[in-house]
């Protein structure tokens, strides 16, 4: 795997919501769901982006549509060319898993995406638990609805479809009747502390893939620092235990500067 950008064309545009796309690739990698690409926009900048489709021969990313970078890739259509490295970081581990629930909150569907296709696809027993905070920021949630059947749970903030409530909330009733091998989640990270406390309370293991500013993409700038480690090559994804040991996750994040900044001036940040 090259560290140099490989130039590769956009296959085409999927429009998902009113403010998410999907831009399927002319890329071809060895990928787990999980894992993430860094984009280049010539002349524009380079972001990570998680791999929402993984399957032979494709590879997909989902952009929400919020700041000058997105929005620009919103803008983009077939035969558009794009600079890509990657796939990068440690993706969802399945090893021993023969029951899952997956959270996702938000666009952090998009990486879990390719996480439920492959239960499903092992044969393993999964609930997806699903929350945005209207109905119309619900990413995915028809392929969801066909594959998951009455095991998909949405939550919205005001009720506009599924429970009224939070994804955490449906957690709690779920594991107060069972108990998954591990509980597998990405989305806004005060959710996911919730998440994290919540399983620990249960005694049930977690994988948690997390976001953080990243320069390089493997491990060599520093950017994305969680107290001695780095989101991209020892995570995205990190098991709860990890995570519990943290003094930073669920409380602080580093803006490009390096400031030390609340998870909501992170991401109001990340709006710009």
């Amino acid at each position: 795997m090259s560290e140099l950008p490989q130039i590769v064309k956009i296959k085409r545009v999927q429009r998902e919501t009113g403010e998410h796309h999907t831009l399927f690739l002319d890329f071809k990698a060895e990928a787990e769901p999980g894992q993430f690409l860094m984009v280049w926009i010539p002349g524009v900048d380079e972001k990570p982006i998680s791999l929402s489709k993984i399957s032979k021969g494709e590879l997909a990313i989902t952009v929400q549509c919020k700041g000058d970078w997105s929005r620009r890739v919103c803008g983009f259509g077939k035969g558009t060319k794009i600079g890509v490295r990657g796939p990068y970081g440690n993706g969802f581990s399945l090893e021993g898993v023969k029951k899952a629930i997956i959270v996702a909150g938000g666009c952090g569907s998009a990486p879990l995406r390719p996480l439920v296709e492959k239960c499903l696809a092992e044969g393993i027993e999964t609930k997806f638990i699903f929350g945005a905070q209207t109905a119309d920021k619900l990413l995915f949630k028809e392929a969801f609805a066909e594959k998951l059947g009455d095991n998909l749970y949405i939550t919205t903030d005001d009720g506009s479809e599924g429970k009224k409530g939070f994804t955490t909330q449906t957690l709690e009733e779920l594991l107060g009747k069972e108990k998954p091998d591990c509980v597998f989640s990405c989305g806004p990270e005060i959710m996911m502390k919730g998440v994290l406390d919540i399983c620990e309370k249960g005694r049930v293991e977690c994988q948690l893939s997390l976001e953080r500013f990243m320069r390089c993409g493997f491990g060599t700038c520093g950017q994305c620092v969680i107290d001695d480690l780095m989101v991209c090559k020892d995570g995205p994804v990190f098991s709860g235990k990890t995570l519990s040991k943290s003094a930073e996750f669920g409380k602080i994040s580093r803006l490009k500067s390096g400031k030390e900044v609340s998870l909501k001036e992170f991401a109001d940040w990340r709006q710009c």
